[in-house]
């Protein structure tokens, strides 16, 4: 990945890969984990509701500690007034807020919240123009090709966006219809960065340093923003960072998923931080021959304890095999 970096608001030196926000996942944790590995990826908080937020400042979803810079936060909302005091909430803590246009979970949307608001493009614009005056840092928007194939308005959108104030936008390449079945348009992307003058940076199905490659290659966006991906190998962003194809070795994925385990109880209860962690185990046995009795095993168990015993075991039949 080249090193050309744009500068934008507050003089924010704009990285090339973002730890794309996942509800339910992307916790303080699993951020300090991916930061230890890529000191320059842009982190984001997990969505945090603008409604609840001014409810609740302190709300935890939207800690963040000293050392995650760089890292925005993430808002949801569609209230201008609630959106524009959040980002004033969370300014001190964070090096910009993102906007989320893009999530199409009913629930969510259902309330005129993130991907909806495809649908009411005047009040996008004015959610993005009021977080823009209310805060110094640079503003970002997260969104999709359309709230379905029928109703797509991604160029539209976008050049909205930058006619907003946004300082860049991340598109994930799928209509919210679809929500996370069939394949991202990486073509269609194309299409959007050619559309406007601000980074684009390119969303969806970007599993692997090859699949960045080519996705970049495709799209000609400013950048990637990774989710799942990272799930699969902590090191990923870093990797696509330093143009590396050198994969994380199973061994040092059971070590860094016993150390995720540990932070997690040190961080929650021990009993809640297990049951937390048991929808991150496939990512990190995919590939292994009897991956699904491996997980089952992982799954029955309670403690911490327990749950590294299984772990050595499974990197102990793995040393065997190969």
């Amino acid at each position: 990945m080249d090193n050309d970096y744009k500068i934008i608001a507050n003089n924010f030196k704009l990285p090339k890969t973002i730890f794309a926000p996942m509800a339910g996942i992307t916790d303080v944790v699993l951020r300090s984990i991916v930061r230890s590995y890529s000191p320059n990826t842009l982190l984001t908080t997990e969505m945090i509701s603008a409604e609840a937020l001014c409810n609740k400042p302190d709300v935890k979803i939207s800690e963040v500690v000293e050392n995650e810079a760089p890292i925005f936060c993430q808002l949801v909302g569609h209230k201008v007034e609630k959106m524009s005091k959040a980002a004033k909430i969370l300014a001190p803590k964070c090096q910009g807020i993102d906007i989320n246009m893009g999530c199409p979970v009913k629930k969510v949307t259902s309330g005129g919240d993130g991907s909806a608001l495809m649908l009411n493009t005047s009040l996008a614009y004015d959610i993005v123009q009021a977080v823009k005056e209310a805060v110094e840092l640079p503003v970002s928007v997260k969104f999709r090709l359309g709230f379905s194939k029928e109703q797509e308005n991604f160029i539209e959108f976008g050049q909205l966006m930058e006619k907003a104030g946004a300082d860049f936008i991340t598109i994930h390449g799928r209509y919210r219809s679809q929500m996370y079945s069939g394949s991202s348009n990486w073509e269609k992307i194309s299409e959007l960065v050619k559309c406007v003058s601000i980074p684009v940076f390119a969303n969806g199905d970007i599993l692997s340093y090859e699949d960045s490659q080519k996705c970049l290659m495709i799209t000609n966006a400013y950048g990637v923003s990774i989710g799942r991906g990272v799930l699969y190998d902590v090191s990923l962003l870093s990797r696509i960072e330093n143009n590396d194809k050198n994969v994380m070795s199973f061994q040092n994925k059971i070590k860094v998923l016993k150390d995720y385990i540990k932070k997690e109880c040190d961080y929650r209860k021990e009993e809640v931080a297990i049951k937390f962690m048991r929808k991150f185990y496939p990512f990190f046995i995919n590939n292994l021959k009897n991956a699904s009795k491996y997980r089952l095993a992982l799954m029955s168990k309670e403690t911490l304890k327990g749950v590294n015993k299984i772990l050595d075991e499974i990197l102990s039949n793995y040393l065997l095999e190969v």
